[in-house]
């Protein structure tokens, strides 16, 4: 059964992909017959032709391999620059002798559909702001896809959000010394939280008499880790009713991290440790509405970390060359490319912890993480450029071994 379902994630991964080529085209095709540029063919998939009509100067069809799509507009390639006759003929180089032919044979063949009438509605004519609006329709298609996807997964099923509802609450803090031990001892440092009363299913309200909503547990944990040795005071609310308590936090070594949650580490990939305020408790995580506001923001987030990782690609395909042809351990943020997503989501579908309707919601949430990636890594440019691992975690992944670096939702 595992492996049907795995298969499944799979099969719905490429079918959205699949999906999203067609108005990533129309992306291209919109702006192209404003311009007045004759666009004789738009196509889904590669390969034989399965069915095609023809609607005025273009014919549109689908294609046995759903696997990219294009649109062919008359003179993409212009002509070959004719060489003075005063001027030398150069020996040709190294990249002219290896790659001319074939931009010859392109230039020739995009230009067998050509027609005299076509002057002035060849692409390569168009100035130069036509053309990049015509080349940016795709990828803005795909940012629309993302938003109107990530929009639908936020406001309809939510975000897996730590809230400030108690998971669990720890009776002692383990030490170097006492990390392997199950039960706590007179010796062990009695946790904070538990010694100020707190247990699960607690949700707390207010920190320092500032309230808190139920999806701030970062900005309760950030009054935590900076205040060691400090007393504060938590209202809290147990089966409806009020109440307050006080706790110091502990001062103890903590995994750092950086902004977006990620542990760090040093070169010798050892966790980099800081000192911070702990009282010993874990965040209970749900999946939390969120207005459609929320969106751009999201988008946002991600456009920047495709930045991010396009800054540092270089680096991170050595790595994966060293992991892949060396003894070097494959880095869990490394590149994945559009192959490993749909490893990844198959994994999602035969995880049997996931609900339904969560493997759906996450799987939905996957491919709008997916769609800002195509904005740079374009389908139809067969450029299958990864991106890290964890940088696209679905919106609602609750528990995954795929990012282990991740710190856990603890304080």
């Amino acid at each position: 059964m595992s492996v049907i379902l795995f298969i499944a994630g799979v099969l719905f991964m490429v079918v959205a992909v699949g999906l999203s080529i067609a108005p990533h085209e129309i992306g291209h095709l919109v702006p192209a017959k404003l311009f007045k540029l004759r666009v004789p063919q738009y196509m889904i998939g590669f390969g034989k032709t399965l069915v095609s009509f023809k609607r005025g100067e273009t014919q549109y069809g689908i294609k046995a391999l759903p696997l990219g799509g294009y649109i062919s507009m008359v003179g993409m390639y212009p002509p070959r620059p004719e060489a003075a006759d005063e001027q030398p003929a150069k020996k040709p180089g190294l990249f002219q002798k290896v790659f001319g032919q074939m931009v010859d044979d392109a230039r020739s063949q995009a230009n067998e559909n050509v027609r005299p009438s076509d002057e002035g509605r060849l692409f390569y004519q168009l100035p130069v702001y036509k053309r990049v609006i015509i080349m940016l329709g795709g990828p803005l298609m795909n940012l629309v896809i993302g938003f109107v996807v990530i929009a639908i997964v936020l406001t309809s099923f939510g975000q897996a959000t730590p809230t400030t509802t108690v998971s669990e609450v720890y009776q002692c803090i383990a030490s170097a010394q006492n990390a392997e031990q199950t039960e706590c001892t007179d010796k062990d440092v009695p946790a904070p939280a538990y010694e100020a009363g707190l247990r699960p299913g607690d949700t707390i309200t207010a920190i320092n008499g500032n309230a808190v909503e139920q999806g701030e547990w970062n900005k309760l944990t950030d009054v935590i880790r900076v205040n060691p040795g400090q007393s504060i005071t938590l209202d809290y609310q147990r089966d409806g009713q009020k109440r307050t308590t006080t706790l110091t936090p502990y001062l103890t070594d903590r995994p750092a991290t950086d902004e977006n949650g990620y542990v760090l580490t040093d070169d010798q990939g050892n966790y980099i440790m800081t000192k911070v305020g702990f009282v010993g408790m874990s965040s209970l995580q749900q999946d939390l509405t969120r207005p459609l506001s929320a969106v751009p923001g999201v988008i946002g987030n991600q456009l920047l970390t495709i930045g991010n990782v396009i800054l540092h690609l270089p680096q991170r395909m050595v790595d994966v060359a060293q992991a892949a042809f060396g003894d070097s351990q494959r880095d869990p943020n490394g590149p994945v490319s559009i192959v490993g997503v749909g490893r990844i989501a198959g994994e999602i579908s035969a995880e049997d912890s996931i609900s339904v309707g969560d493997k759906f919601a996450t799987l939905l949430s996957l491919v709008g993480g997916i769609e800002p990636r195509l904005v740079r890594i374009q389908l139809d440019s067969a450029a299958a450029i990864g991106w890290r691992t964890c940088d696209w975690r679905p919106l609602r992944w609750h528990q995954t071994n795929v990012c282990p670096d991740l710190q856990a939702e603890k304080s």
